[in-house]
Parts: C-alpha cells; sequence; structure tokens
C-alpha cells in the first residue's frame, strides 16, 4: 500500500464546486452580489401565514422616508439610504463603526401576492411589509375518499 500525501486544497475546490452547483439549483444563473465593505445590507425574516407572507427589516438609525418598497412580477426590493450624522471635528473617536450610503436587497417571493393589496409599516427601525397571498398560492386541504 502506497501513502499519498493529503492535499486540503483539493478537497476546499470540490466542496466550492458542490455549494455552485447547490446555489444554481435554488436561484438558477442568478449570482449572488458582491458586498463590499462598508455597505449596508438590512437583515431580513420572512414568514409565511395561511393568507399572508410576512416581511421584517431591519433598518436602525433609519426614517421611513428614507426607505421605497417595490414588487416586480416575484421580486421583492427594498431600498433606502442611510445618511451620515454631520461630524464634528471637536470630537475625538475611538472608533467608529456606523455605516452610511445607499442599499439595496432584493428577494424572490417564494409565493404569489396580491400587488395592491401589500402593507408596510415602520417602527422603532424595524420595517414590516405584509403581502397578502393570491387564492392560488393558499395551501388547500385535499379531502381524500375511501372507496
Amino acid at each position: 500500500m502506497e501513502l499519498m500525501r493529503w492535499k486540503p486544497s483539493g478537497e476546499l475546490t470540490s466542496l466550492r464546486k458542490e455549494m455552485d452547483n447547490l446555489w444554481r439549483q435554488f436561484l438558477g444563473d442568478a449570482t449572488l452580489p458582491a458586498m463590499p465593505a462598508g455597505t449596508l445590507w438590512p437583515s431580513i425574516d420572512m414568514e409565511e401565514t395561511e393568507n399572508s407572507l410576512l416581511v421584517k427589516a431591519e433598518l436602525p438609525g433609519m426614517d421611513a422616508k428614507d426607505v421605497s418598497v417595490t414588487i416586480s412580477d416575484d421580486i421583492l426590493t427594498i431600498q433606502g439610504e442611510k445618511k451620515k450624522e454631520e461630524e464634528k471635528k471637536e470630537k475625538n473617536y475611538y472608533c467608529s463603526e456606523s455605516y452610511s450610503g445607499f442599499f439595496k436587497r432584493s428577494v424572490k417571493l417564494p409565493v404569489n401576492v396580491k400587488t395592491d393589496k401589500v402593507e408596510a409599516t415602520f417602527e422603532k427601525g424595524v420595517l414590516h411589509i405584509d403581502l397578502a397571498k393570491t387564492e392560488e398560492s393558499k395551501k388547500k386541504q385535499i379531502e381524500i375518499k375511501v372507496k
């Protein structure tokens, strides 16, 4: 029996290809956008209820007037701009990790929604979006008949 040298880079390359294939299965040919350092990317939670799809986006330090929500086909887009507070020159900063700038987050909706029945509210830095599902998207219980 011959000893072979272990090459971890070969295994990582194989893992990378498998992960790329997995993403392609779910997203098609769409690629995930690169996120440059310092870019705002709001965290979102998406939950399905019987009649609607609920989306919650965290936008701390922002106002509703600085955010917009659009739906095109089955893509929900949340975008806006966080303005930087005026920096005072007489202050001595030891650390400044606050981000400012433009952001845009688009997600594919898993079900069809009524675009004329969308409600969005903004409270304490959290954007809540309630998307009413179409009748076709609602789960239907099928009765099983015994013969």
